[in-house]
């Protein structure tokens, strides 16, 4: 644990640091040059953000990993595998939310891509080699796309640096074809329907705390890059910004039906990270050619959007994770009668339901809600469409899969595995965080509309809160290195009670 205290809690703190000292409207900026390359970076108001959601967001699933180890399906080589594997990632995305050139950007999603895949293989069973290498596959034929893009933008107006292209680069024939292939590569990258075809079988045979990192991280980083790009070379072009909304409108409403129709549990959560990313694809047709208060709402609301989802989708496949271990089970039909052993993992499970779902007061309700407003106001009513439409498929697969854990009358007896001690706490944490998230937005979406980074008041409350829930999140796996007898415990059948308590907030041994 003195490692994860020793990393986990200071970076946190030093991000919050630096958004105190960021001048309004302003950001730091810098550049460097090894062996004649020149490569830049720059720290703004929406990078700090990012660096401290992935900082959080890593620590947790770290600390989840150290939880689980003694009883995960990983060998001793593979679980040692995946802690350099984890370093790679947290380094690869955070020099993508600083960097400011497409090489230094290219080399980061390289870096993310491989490391992502070399921890979903980490299993080493069959289905996750293959899913594996199906993932690596498509990662490979994005980056060619990306290399493609890249090269025209070279050729056609001799600049990396993401500054110089914005001040020389035009709207031509060149600049158009190189954006649809590096938008072609990230969003091949990014599982944007109908590119999403890697996706679900890949979190299948995942472990659970991977899941939640790609789920939660990797997949935005590459829509990050794309909208970068977009806001950068073609702004006003609104026909191919409504061609990748309507991309988004089939992502929320193909997604959300899937994880309707689903027959696992971790299906269900898989589809659902398709359908969520649907949302942010509505930034594009709203930020092209708007006026700059339907912008800023725009602007706002995706990065809103994906905060919140990054922390409810991260806390959500952790609490799918506890119930399957504990039930042994991954149809939703065999999860009957969890509520009664495992009252967290599935409060867990509704509290980060409630920012998918958009309900007040979570982050995903204030998003949402932004994203209303902006398609209001510029008058595209089909995106108010698509989010209505998106909200009820949520709630539906939400509450379907709630029904079977909540329907104990049609539970088989089964034994239950005690969950290792304090791994409930944290996706429970996390799930709190996405709701609370919407209650102090402000400061987020100051930040994001330029205003001063952090008031002289606010800064201590800051840090002192990121401490509590980085301490928070760290601790529980404290309990779980501690050395425990393997335990189960009878599962209660439709004529007895359930012991219920929360001994180490997880299942609890029978009697």
């Amino acid at each position: 644990m003195l490692p994860l205290l020793l990393v986990g809690v200071p970076l946190p703190l030093t991000t919050l640091w630096l958004l105190s000292r960021l001048p309004a409207g302003g950001a730091f900026a810098g550049s460097w040059a090894p062996g004649g390359l020149s490569l830049h970076w720059r720290l703004d108001g929406l990078a700090g953000l990012l660096l401290l959601l992935t900082q959080l967001v890593l620590l947790a699933s770290a600390t989840y990993a150290v939880g689980h180890r003694r009883d995960a399906a990983l060998t001793e080589r593979a679980f040692a595998g995946f802690w350099p594997l984890l370093g790679g990632l947290a380094a690869a995305l955070g020099v993508i939310w600083v960097a400011a050139d497409l090489l230094t950007l290219y080399l980061a999603l390289e870096l993310m891509g491989l490391t992502a895949v070399g921890m979903m293989l980490l299993p080493g069973k069959p289905e996750a080699l293959a899913a594996g290498m199906r993932y690596l596959l498509y990662a490979l034929v994005g980056s060619l796309a990306w290399l493609l893009g890249v090269a025209l933008l070279l050729g056609a107006w001799g600049a990396l640096s993401l500054a110089e292209l914005g001040s020389v680069a035009r709207p031509d024939a060149a600049t158009r074809i190189a954006m649809a292939l590096l938008a072609a590569g990230l969003l091949l990258k990014a599982a944007i329907f109908p590119l999403h075809g890697w996706l679900v079988p890949v979190h299948a045979s995942a472990w659970t705390p991977v899941s939640a990192l790609h789920g939660a991280l990797v997949v935005k980083a590459s829509f990050f890059i794309l909208l970068l790009l977009w806001r950068l070379l073609l702004p006003e072009v609104v026909v191919a910004a409504w061609g990748l909304g309507l991309l988004g409108a089939g992502a929320v409403l193909w997604g959300g039906l899937q994880a309707w129709r689903a027959d696992t549990l971790k299906q269900v959560v898989s589809w659902s990270t398709l359908g969520q990313l649907g949302y942010l694809m509505l930034a594009f047709p709203l930020l092209a050619g708007a006026s700059a208060s339907v912008a800023a709402l725009a602007w706002q609301a995706t990065w809103l959007q994906l905060a919140g989802h990054a922390l409810a989708k991260a806390a959500m496949f952790m609490a799918a994770g506890n119930l399957m271990f504990s039930t042994g089970a991954s149809r939703l039909e065999e999860l009957a009668g969890a509520s009664r052993r495992l009252p967290l993992a599935l409060m867990t499970f509704g509290i980060a339901a409630v920012t998918l779902m958009g309900l007040p007061p979570s982050a995903g309700f204030t998003a949402k809600w932004l994203l209303l407003q902006a398609s209001l106001t510029s008058g595209q009513w089909l995106w108010a469409a698509v989010l209505a439409l998106g909200t009820l498929l949520t709630a539906a697969y939400v509450f379907r899969a709630l029904r079977r854990s909540l329907s104990w009358r049609e539970a088989p007896r089964r034994e239950f595995q005690a969950l290792p001690r304090g791994t409930d706490l944290v996706p429970l944490l996390l799930a709190l965080a996405a709701v609370g998230l919407g209650l102090v937005a402000e400061w987020p979406l100051g930040l994001l509309r330029g205003g001063h980074a952090m008031s002289a008041a606010f800064f201590p409350v800051a840090t002192l809160a990121t401490s509590l829930l980085a301490a928070a999140i760290i601790f529980p796996a404290a309990g779980a290195c501690l050395p425990r007898p393997h335990r189960t415990q009878p599962r209660c059948g439709p004529g007895q009670a359930g012991s219920g308590g929360l001994d180490g907030l997880g299942a609890q041994p029978g009697s």
